[in-house]
């Protein structure tokens, strides 16, 4: 085995190792709402579920030099934001939401996506996606860094609407294979939904 002390490298490498190991990773796909009234959109890899009762999710925003990206700015600002599941059918304008626009400017209009008014929260959804979950903001949280200065805000959004397009839904389950969600790898690599198998818990 290959036995690396985290503290004897670059930021940088520590995050080869970190997406190249935890691999495939959900994907968030966010929308915020910016004071101004820009519609910021972006992606997220660092994502998971946090709870069930109540529905609670996690998005970790790495910070870019210190500075607060707008997703995280404009969540705490309203309160509210919108995670999207991307499939392999928008792939293509989810990554280009990855583009470092200005906080003026929305990457929802540059990659082409289309606006819906939310139910219980300002920020709009994207009505190409498959499964959209309205949130509120739980609680944010400033981690890591080093000197006082951050590295990244972690968004915990408790989930208010789960919009779900009709074709992926069936008795209370989403049918992963009707969703074709894709997942984050390392470098500019995505993976899509492989070979599906059960293992059955353990009794006890």
């Amino acid at each position: 085995m290959i036995v690396i002390d985290p503290s004897t490298q670059s930021e940088r490498d520590n995050y080869k190792l970190l997406t190249g190991s935890i691999i495939p990773r959900p994907i968030a796909l966010v929308t915020t709402l910016s004071p101004d009234g820009v519609v910021n959109a972006a992606p997220f890899s660092y994502f998971s579920i946090v709870s069930s009762q109540p529905p609670l999710v996690s998005v970790s925003v790495q910070r870019k030099q210190g500075a607060m990206k707008d997703t995280a700015r404009n969540a705490i600002h309203t309160g509210a934001f919108v995670i999207h599941i991307p499939d392999e059918s928008i792939v293509l304008p989810m990554n280009e939401t990855a583009a470092n626009l200005p906080s003026d400017e929305s990457e929802v209009i540059q990659a082409g996506f289309s606006l819906v008014p939310s139910e219980a929260v300002p920020v709009p959804r994207l009505m190409e996606a498959k499964v959209r979950l309205e949130c509120v903001l739980e609680q944010s949280l400033e981690l890591g860094g080093t000197g006082g200065e951050p590295a990244c805000d972690l968004l915990i959004g408790r989930v208010v609407r789960f919009h779900l397009a009709e074709e992926i839904y069936e008795q209370g389950h989403i049918l992963a294979e009707k969703l074709r969600p894709v997942s984050r790898l390392a470098g500019s690599y995505y993976a899509r939904l492989g070979e599906q198998f059960a293992v059955e818990r353990p009794l006890g």
